[in-house]
């Protein structure tokens, strides 16, 4: 570079440099009598420990108590004092991103978690973004290969489409998640695991992903133990680097589990800055945060993100604040049915519960005749569960339950696949047609 093309860069540099001092630590929140900053910046508190040597505990500011700053760290707060040096930065949270994260496991500051030193040469990106404007994206008229029997013929996918995994806790959420990483057909897939138990993060990268998932894939992991902060900025790094790999003319597959860990993140960083709460505890700030989060995924003019949110629902309640909201701002949802695990039925994904919303728009007519005839066999067979599995029923009453008893069995074996099992999308579709035409399933 230019002696001359340095002169731009020269005078946007600051040249002093902003301190303010923490008054007041109460459970997540710090209080600092300045430096002047913004919603968002990033600030450097220097502590002095107790060995005499400085280290630096990173925070950002999330709101205003009069002329103070309110800040919420990203790490913990061991041997913040009062007095102790608060540096502003005056940006945002900024990470770098490239195709040497891809295989990888990052934090939410994109900082390898194998211990080895950030990738040079990478450009940095703010992990805040707005969305593509409505009139910019491209309409979803491609399908996507999920390579799940039950999902590509029943529920299809398109390019950019976003759709919701509801679940209760141990129903199958992250075995779905590991098969959909394995058999997708996409250049890139982005994994947030927010909230997850430590031990869980290793586990799903060598149970559930295993080496043919990691190769294509970054993770972006922030743990239960992490500030509240942290795993809201992991999903939005996870985001972030998604989007980076759009703009290159990717189509990504954006992973993340879970959604409702960061609502309750922002809910507890919502309580300790005084907001109200309201539905169920949570505070407004949970559902502004969420339509901002999700809306960033789906197609643009350069290329697509295909997401899929997992929603942890309490005792299965789908109508809990959390998931009612996410099913509004998704484009599908994909329902887990405890009762179906429990028999032993993988993925238990419950169909008649589970809708895609682009289906229609992606799918010859042939299969959507054929999709909505299994749906009203599977619904007639439900509707009359009780009668049949207890005799009450007399064969020759109904030709539509008659009919629903003889297609059930083959039905729901078509529905079953094993975790390590890949399926094309055209044998799924030749499987379905099958299935309606003679009733059976090989």
């Amino acid at each position: 570079m230019k002696a001359k093309d340095l002169i731009p860069h020269i005078r946007n540099i600051n040249t002093f440099k902003r301190y303010g001092k923490v008054t007041k630590v109460v459970g997540l929140m710090i209080e600092s009598h300045g430096p002047e900053s913004s919603i968002g910046d990033v600030c450097l508190i220097h502590v002095s420990g107790r060995t005499g040597k400085i280290r630096t505990v990173m925070a950002e500011v999330v709101g205003f108590q009069g002329r103070k700053l309110i800040l919420m760290p990203y790490s913990n707060l061991m041997e913040v004092a009062p007095g102790s040096l608060v540096e502003s930065t005056n940006k945002p949270l900024k990470i770098h991103v490239g195709n040497e994260l891809i295989g990888k496991v990052v934090d939410p500051l994109g900082v390898p978690m194998d211990g080895s030193l950030v990738p040079q040469g990478m450009p940095s990106v703010p992990i805040e973004r707005n969305p593509p404007p409505p009139l910019t994206r491209p309409s979803i008229s491609s399908k996507l290969e999920v390579g799940i029997r039950v999902i590509d013929s029943l529920l299809t996918v398109g390019h950019g489409q976003r759709l919701g995994i509801f679940a209760g806790s141990g129903v199958g959420k992250s075995t779905l998640l590991g098969m959909i990483a394995r058999n997708i057909h996409a250049d890139v897939n982005v994994i947030a695991l927010i909230g997850e138990r430590g031990r869980e993060v290793k586990e799903f990268i060598e149970r559930d992903l295993g080496p043919e998932g990691l190769k294509k894939s970054i993770i972006v992991a922030a743990t239960s133990d992490q500030p509240a902060l942290m795993r809201i900025r992991g999903a939005f790094t996870a985001t972030a680097i998604a989007e980076y790999f759009r703009d290159k003319g990717c189509n990504v597959t954006l992973l993340m589990d879970s959604v409702t860990r960061v609502a309750m993140s922002q809910r507890e960083i919502g309580l300790a800055v005084g907001e109200p709460p309201t539905t169920k505890g949570y505070t407004p700030s949970v559902f502004a945060l969420l339509p901002r989060l999700m809306e960033r995924t789906g197609t643009s003019e350069k290329g697509s993100i295909t997401a899929f949110y997992t929603v942890l629902v309490d005792g299965d309640d789908l109508n809990e604040p959390v998931a009612d909201t996410v099913r509004g701002i998704l484009d599908g949802h994909v329902v887990l049915d405890r009762a179906m695990a429990q028999k032993g039925h993988y993925p238990a994904i419950n169909v008649l519960n589970s809708i895609s919303r682009l289906m229609n728009h992606l799918v010859t007519p042939e299969h959507k005749k054929a999709a909505e005839k299994i749906r009203n066999v599977l619904g007639t067979y439900m509707n009359n569960e009780d009668l049949i599995n207890i005799g009450a029923y007399k064969k020759g009453s109904s030709a539509e339950i008659d009919e629903a008893i003889q297609y059930y069995p083959a039905i729901m074996k078509f529905l079953q696949q094993e975790t390590n099992e890949r399926i094309s999308s055209e044998e799924c579709i030749r499987s379905l047609i099958h299935l309606v035409e003679t009733g059976e399933f090989k």
